[in-house]
């Protein structure tokens, strides 16, 4: 089946849930990249089933993304079907003392579903941009949390078609990994173990929380989250501020004067221009520390 079989089906199946030649500045947080050729929005599971096992049936290139926070999409785009989870397939339900949530919801909405079920342990994630499966995918996390610490079940599409529970042990948790980067499955729900607590603690500790991303992080520009990972024994931002390296800028593309380890977007930043950014950062660092940075935004695209 050629890509435009593929378009021909999806009007009949879902007229109303792709897009074609769409450009990724609108789906990523960055506001950078080129088209996808394709771009589905499926408007629940079995939609994104449906999508999913026909596009690998026929052998099309496949991308799936969350919500676009940790994403650099390069400036001639995606090629062959992306399906966007992020902007659907987002239920939260709490039961006693336990969270699930669908893929596309963001960690924002399940930290605060969370405190109002007075449930403790997710106040870490209220101020990580992205959905809930983008964050299984990298084992998301900050102030000392990370998703590994509450995630007892994921449900997910494995590459063959099948819907299939994954226990904590199957999703070989560590820093910013997890299996679901090796094996090509894709998130589908996700079961949180929490624990019973008090709602103005709970709450007072998410105020806290977002009150440090906004006074010392670059919210209120176009980014990707924090662009590398961190090195053992260092801290990237750190590492490249020492370096001499903050407003460092190349094009669009901007090191943030806010907080060394995010890269911003001026407004009119191409993929080359970041590209080129990480380039020049990771030899001035290695050069000054030498501490080899990996970045730890996922590029996708030609």
């Amino acid at each position: 089946m050629t890509l435009n079989e593929f378009k021909a089906w999806l009007k009949e199946k879902m007229p109303d849930n792709f897009r074609e030649n769409e450009s990724m500045q609108a789906h990523t947080s960055f506001r950078i990249g080129g088209p996808a050729d394709l771009l589905v929005l499926p408007a629940d599971v079995h939609q994104l089933e449906e999508v999913v096992v026909k596009a690998r049936l026929e052998n099309l290139l496949l991308t799936v993304i969350g919500n676009g926070s940790n994403l650099l999409v390069k400036d001639k785009g995606i090629r062959g079907v992306v399906v966007k989870l992020g902007n659907t397939i987002k239920n939260i339900v709490c039961q006693d003392d336990k969270i699930i949530a669908e893929a596309g919801v963001s960690l924002a909405a399940v930290a605060n579903k969370a405190a109002a079920c007075s449930l403790t342990g997710l106040e870490f994630a209220v101020g990580i941009p992205g959905s809930i499966g983008g964050a299984i995918f990298m084992n998301a996390g900050a102030y000392d949390g990370e998703m590994s610490k509450v995630v007892t079940k994921v449900t997910v599409l494995t590459v063959d078609g099948e819907i299939k529970d994954l226990s904590k042990e199957e999703l070989d948790f560590c820093y910013r990994h997890s299996s679901i980067q090796d094996n090509g499955a894709i998130v589908i729900s996700v079961e949180m173990q929490l624990a019973k607590g008090n709602i103005e603690e709970i709450r007072a500790k998410m105020a806290d929380f977002t009150n440090r991303r906004t006074t010392k992080q670059p919210l209120d520009i176009p980014n990707a989250g924090s662009m590398f990972r961190r090195p053992p024994g260092h801290y990237a931002g750190t590492l490249i501020e020492e370096a001499g390296l903050k407003g460092y800028t190349v094009g669009g593309a901007q090191v943030s004067t806010k907080h060394a380890g995010f890269v911003v977007n001026k407004g009119n930043a191409t993929a080359a221009d970041v590209l080129q950014l990480i380039s020049d950062v990771q030899k001035r660092v290695y050069e000054y520390a030498g501490v080899h940075l990996e970045p730890e935004v996922r590029i996708l695209g030609e």
